[in-house]
């Protein structure tokens, strides 16, 4: 093959999108025979359905014993959609229930696939909440089901665990001594990076004051320092420095910004597995200071 087909020049790209709309109806062929895709019968004579795709067919299959009659089960798990196979399993339908996590793309697909008007029921139509993740309960209430009967606990209150920093993580002393040197400025702002190191915006620390992605806390900083507020400190992790630091930093320096960068090392990549970091703390200095911050006895 051409290997230089894979660079997306603009003529390659064209091509590229030429060749993916032509293949396009060899995957819908390849999609309305999946073995991915099943139907069920079930016994109410396919006037009731349910559609569901992914995890839902677990959480249906949880309440499916205490159904007084079972409604018929189409299950999707292909890309693009089977859209033949959908018009034949809804083909007596009068109500159909649509059960997926995330976003209701199915839900919001089918009048489009459907050749005729059908109750259509899921998030859209408040049968299932607009937001939150899917689970048997909620698939539940969308069945008409009265809620499970848990156990109950009487007057005893189960104590409340929220996320908290691992007993013995440097990050602990790391905020409370933020939080003391911050003080009480009236126009003092904390940027935190994403990480562990994100539990410093709950109790006891209350410390950070924005936290968007990897790297943001530096440009955060910057925008904050320029926008007049002062002491401005952006908290980052060593792992998470060394993965999308450096260039904030970088845009930092060049434009001179007036805050404070607080790299909390903890010698890991604590967030996403414990992974050793890209380079030891040994050189962590080295490369700020190769990126043109200049030592303190040097700015004085």
């Amino acid at each position: 093959g051409n290997r230089a087909g894979w660079v997306l020049l603009p003529a390659n790209a064209r091509r590229q999108w030429r060749g993916l709309l032509d293949r396009q109806p060899d995957m819908i062929q390849w999609s309305e025979m999946s073995d991915y895709n099943h139907y069920h019968p079930g016994n109410c004579d396919g006037r009731d359905v349910v559609i569901t795709a992914g995890i839902a067919r677990n959480y249906l299959a949880e309440n499916l014993d205490d159904l007084a009659t079972l409604p018929a089960h189409l299950h999707i798990g292909t890309y693009p959609l089977p859209t033949k196979l959908i018009r034949r399993s809804l083909q007596k339908a009068e109500r159909v229930l649509v059960l997926e996590d995330g976003f209701p793309l199915i839900e919001r697909m089918l009048p489009g696939i459907l050749l005729r008007h059908l109750d259509v029921q899921g998030r859209l139509t408040g049968h299932l909440r607009e937001d939150g993740e899917l689970n048997p309960d909620t698939v539940r209430q969308a069945l008409d089901l009265p809620p499970r009967q848990g156990v109950s606990l009487g007057d005893y209150e189960l104590p409340a665990r929220p996320p908290q920093l691992c007993v013995g993580c440097p990050h602990r002393d790391g905020y409370s001594s933020l939080k003391e040197a911050m003080g009480d400025y009236a126009d003092g702002v904390i940027t935190s990076d994403i990480g562990c190191y994100t539990l410093g915006a709950l109790p006891p620390y209350s410390a950070i004051e924005s936290c968007v992605c990897m790297g943001a806390s530096i440009g955060m900083a910057r925008g904050a320092a320029e926008a007049g507020f002062h002491p401005v400190t952006a908290v980052i992790g060593d792992g998470t420095f060394l993965h999308s630091g450096l260039p904030a930093l970088l845009d930092a320096v060049a434009a001179d910004a007036n805050f404070t960068l607080l790299i909390m090392d903890n010698e890991a990549t604590g967030m996403t597995g414990g992974q050793p970091p890209l380079i030891p703390t040994s050189r962590l200095a080295d490369v700020v200071r190769g990126l043109g911050i200049a030592r303190s006895e040097e700015r004085r």
